[in-house]
C-alpha cells in the first residue's frame, strides 16, 4: 500500500508539471497573438523612425543656422565686352543704319520686316525694341532722318514707308513710288528724299507733298548706291551699267556719265574731304575719280576680293569695304593699301555695313542672317607712311580687331592686295637694276 500510494505522489506530480507547462506555452502563444494584433513591432519601428526625423530637422536646423552665420554670396555684375553682341534674325538682313543720337539701329530683310534694336556692350543688354511688316516685299534701304524721330525705307514691293522711330507707327506710304523695285535710298535734308530702282531710273522726292520733282532715267541696269557733297548741290549714283551718273540737285538737272568699267559699279562714296570720289565694283576694283573730273578715273585699285559690295568711309583717307568672300576689309587711300581684316562672316555674302554714331563700331549683315558689330575705333587715328615696307608674298591678312581672324589662320592666307604684290616684284626688279649699275 505505501508503494503505491508513492506511486501516486509522483504520477500527481508529474501531471501538475506538465500542466504548468502548458500554461506557460499557452501564455506564450498569447503574447503572441496580443503583439500580432496591437502591432507593437510596428510600434517600435515607427518610434525609431520619429526619432531618426527628429535628429534629421535637429542636423537641417543647425546647418541652417551656420548657413545664416555666413554672409550672403553678392549677384555677380553683368560682363562688359568690347563690342555689343552678335544678334541673329530668322530671315537674311539686307540692310542696316544706325541711330544718329542714340544707341539704336535699324536692320531690314529680304521678308519685308524691319526691326529696332538698342544695343549695348553691357551683356544681355541689346534687345528688340519694336518690328514693323508694312512692307510687303524684301526691304532693301533703311535710313534714319537727321534728327533721330524718322525712319525711312524702301522695298522690292515698289513702295517708301516713313515710320515713326519711337513706336514704329507708319506716318507715310508711297504705294507706287517707282514703276520696278526700288534698290537704293539717300535722305538729302528732313524732306528730301534720293531714291533708285532696278530700272536705273533715279527720283527726288519732297516727302511734305508725297511727290518726286526729279525724275531721271540715264542709266541702262539698276542703281546700286547714292551719295551727295556736303554742300548738298551734286548728286553722284553708281549702277549696274558700268558707270557713275552726276545730277545736279539744285538746278534739277543731269550733268554727266562716267566712262564705262569692265564691271558693275556696287557703291559710291566721297573721300579726302571732297575731292575724290570711290566707287566700288564686282570685279574687286576700286576706281578713283577727281570731283572736277567725273568723265574718267583718275586712279584704280585692285584689292584681291572677290567683289567690293560696300564702303563705308571712316576718316578721309580711310574706308571699310565688304566683299561677297565675307571679308570686311580697311582700305587707305592715296596712298593705297589694304590695311588688314575688320572683320568677317566666314563664307557668307556681306549685304551692307553701317558706321556707328561715333564711329566705334561697324555693324554687318550677311547671309548667314548674323548682324555682327566690330570695334574700329583704332581707324582713327591710324596713319600711312607713304613708304612701303616690304612683305612676304604669302603674308597673311593682318587683323585689326580682336574679334577678326588672322594671324596664321589659313581662311585668310593669300588675301594680299594685288596691286602691292606687284609693285613688290616691280621694287625687286629695280633693286637688282640698281646694284648692277653700283
Amino acid at each position: 500500500m505505501l508503494i503505491t500510494l508513492q506511486n501516486v505522489h509522483v504520477l500527481n506530480a508529474s501531471l501538475a508539471w506538465l500542466t504548468s507547462t502548458e500554461c506557460i506555452m499557452a501564455a506564450s502563444l498569447e503574447v503572441g497573438a496580443i503583439s500580432i494584433m496591437t502591432g507593437s513591432d510596428d510600434l517600435k519601428t515607427e518610434d525609431t523612425g520619429d526619432e531618426s526625423v527628429e535628429d534629421t530637422k535637429d542636423d537641417l536646423k543647425k546647418d541652417q543656422g551656420s548657413e545664416e552665420d555666413e554672409p550672403a554670396e553678392e549677384p555677380r555684375e553683368p560682363r562688359i565686352r568690347e563690342t555689343p553682341e552678335d544678334i541673329k534674325l530668322d530671315a537674311i538682313v539686307n540692310t542696316l543704319a544706325f541711330h544718329p543720337k542714340q544707341d539704336i539701329f535699324a536692320a531690314g530683310d529680304i521678308d519685308g520686316d524691319i526691326y529696332v534694336y538698342s544695343y549695348s556692350c553691357t551683356e544681355g543688354e541689346s534687345k528688340e525694341l519694336w518690328s514693323s511688316g508694312h512692307h510687303l516685299k524684301s526691304c532693301r534701304e533703311v535710313a534714319f532722318s537727321h534728327d533721330g524721330q524718322k525712319l525711312f525705307s524702301v522695298s522690292k514691293d515698289k513702295s517708301v514707308h516713313l515710320m515713326d522711330v519711337e513706336g514704329g507707327k507708319l506716318v507715310t506710304r508711297i504705294a507706287k513710288a517707282h514703276s520696278v523695285p526700288i534698290n537704293a535710298l539717300l535722305l538729302v535734308d528732313e524732306n528730301v528724299l534720293a531714291t533708285g530702282d532696278d530700272g536705273g531710273t533715279l527720283k527726288v522726292w519732297d516727302m511734305r507733298k508725297g511727290t518726286s520733282f526729279m525724275d531721271l532715267k540715264h542709266h541702262d541696269d539698276y542703281i546700286s548706291g547714292i551719295a551727295i557733297d556736303q554742300a548738298k548741290r551734286m548728286l553722284l549714283t553708281s549702277s549696274g551699267d558700268g558707270t557713275m551718273g552726276v545730277f545736279n540737285i539744285k538746278r534739277r538737272r543731269f550733268e554727266l556719265l562716267s566712262e564705262f568699267q569692265s564691271g558693275d559699279l556696287t557703291s559710291v562714296a566721297i573721300m579726302k574731304r571732297g575731292k575724290k570720289v570711290v566707287c566700288g565694283s564686282s570685279e574687286g576694283t576700286m576706281y578713283i575719280f577727281n570731283w572736277n573730273g567725273f568723265g574718267a578715273t583718275s586712279d584704280r585699285f585692285a584689292v584681291k576680293a572677290e567683289s567690293v559690295d560696300c564702303i563705308v568711309p571712316i576718316t578721309d583717307s580711310i574706308l571699310c569695304a565688304a566683299s561677297m568672300d565675307g571679308v570686311i576689309r580697311a582700305i587707305n587711300l592715296l596712298p593705297n593699301r589694304v590695311l588688314g581684316c575688320i572683320g568677317q562672316h566666314v563664307g557668307e555674302p556681306i549685304e551692307q555695313i553701317a558706321r556707328s554714331r561715333d564711329s566705334r563700331f561697324l555693324a554687318s549683315c550677311a547671309h548667314d542672317q548674323m548682324i555682327k558689330f566690330w570695334d574700329i575705333s583704332s581707324l582713327r587715328d591710324m596713319t600711312v607712311s607713304d613708304y612701303r615696307k616690304r612683305k612676304k608674298k604669302d603674308g597673311n591678312l593682318k587683323s585689326l580687331s580682336k574679334k577678326a581672324y588672322g594671324g596664321g589662320d589659313d581662311f585668310f592666307s593669300g588675301l594680299m592686295e594685288e596691286t602691292e604684290a606687284k609693285q613688290e616684284e616691280k621694287e625687286e626688279d629695280e633693286g637688282d637694276s640698281d646694284s648692277d649699275s653700283d
